[in-house]
């Protein structure tokens, strides 16, 4: 299978593997799916077996394949691998070089990372290409929020929907890959399906762990020591990813006790609040009271 090494969406897998074989092509596709699911290396793995001169599935060492593994393809290229804005200018850039003919290969192929972030003015630009692309032209682009693409950009491409990683698989993968000492319940939760999201969260993976010990012994803690060993999330960098681990951890114990319920809402809130940037100190005094205060004065008053 020429994407055996690419962990989840086997439908997907057998679709392309399908188009490989029979060398059958559409002009443009569109990838959607959450982040760190591996779109990105789907389409580049795609993109190989499109512009092999053997049509082989592995171990080809053809002129094609031979300059795409040395990242040296004159007839491949990925705009906005770091995921950043696309400008207008950018695309116009593409266009130039879209309509040169493929140089070893028979085809070319462009992706456009997360294009979810190229301007309205630089997806209008890039219209006119999808509506008429050259014959030998192949463009993928790749988002986690369709709803930022133009209709008009989606009505022109193929849209294959890539699903969340399987929690099995995602928690084997993590097992032999990465370095998780404890991988619980909600850490894999928080993953959500997410290699990439598992493979960022590494360095803090310990504070993961303590935030989780926090909320599981809030009822065991007075608001002191709470807020005390709370304090972790005090984290102008990581505020945002922590307070979403925290509901993370709260939905788990909201299991057992209905209490937690509303502590959901009240992060919610904080997160609205820094995001319009609300002063973070104050922001997370209010929030961690509100938190304890219901899980223990409140039921202390019922």
């Amino acid at each position: 299978m020429s994407f055996e090494n690419i962990i989840g969406n086997n439908k997907i897998k057998k679709y392309f593997d399908n188009c490989i074989k029979e060398r059958n092509f559409l002009h443009s596709y569109l990838f959607l799916g959450k982040d760190g699911i591996g779109k990105l290396i789907f389409a580049k793995e795609f993109a190989k077996y499109i512009l092999c001169l053997n049509n082989k599935d592995t171990d080809c060492n053809c002129k094609s394949c031979l300059c795409f593994e040395s990242n040296n393809h004159p007839d491949f290229f990925v705009l906005n691998e770091q995921g950043e804005t696309i400008k207008v200018e950018q695309i116009r850039s593409v266009i130039d070089k879209i309509i040169e003919k493929p140089i070893i290969s028979e085809k070319k192929v462009y992706i456009i990372n997360d294009c979810d972030k190229m301007t309205k003015e630089a997806q209008n630009c890039l219209l006119k290409t999808l509506e008429e692309p050259p014959e030998f032209v192949i463009i993928i682009l790749i988002s986690s929020n369709e709803n930022l693409i133009l209709n008009t950009i989606k009505s022109r491409c193929t849209s294959i929907k890539f699903n969340n990683i399987d929690k099995l698989e995602l928690k084997k993968y993590i097992n032999e890959n990465l370095e998780y000492e404890e991988l619980t319940e909600n850490l894999l939760n928080f993953f959500d399906g997410s290699i990439g999201k598992a493979i960022n969260s590494q360095e803090k993976k310990e504070k993961f762990l303590q935030i989780e010990d926090v909320i599981r012994n809030i009822k065991q803690k007075d608001f002191i020591d709470f807020f005390d060993q709370a304090k972790i999330i005090y984290d102008k960098e990581n505020v945002l990813e922590f307070l979403d681990y925290i509901i993370v951890c709260l939905y788990q114990e909201a299991k057992s006790d209905r209490k937690f319920i509303n502590c959901i809402s009240y992060v919610n809130e904080s997160i609205n609040r820094l995001k319009s940037n609300s002063y973070l100190d104050m922001n997370l005094d209010i929030l961690l009271f509100k938190i304890w205060e219901e899980v223990n004065e409140n039921s202390n008053r019922r």
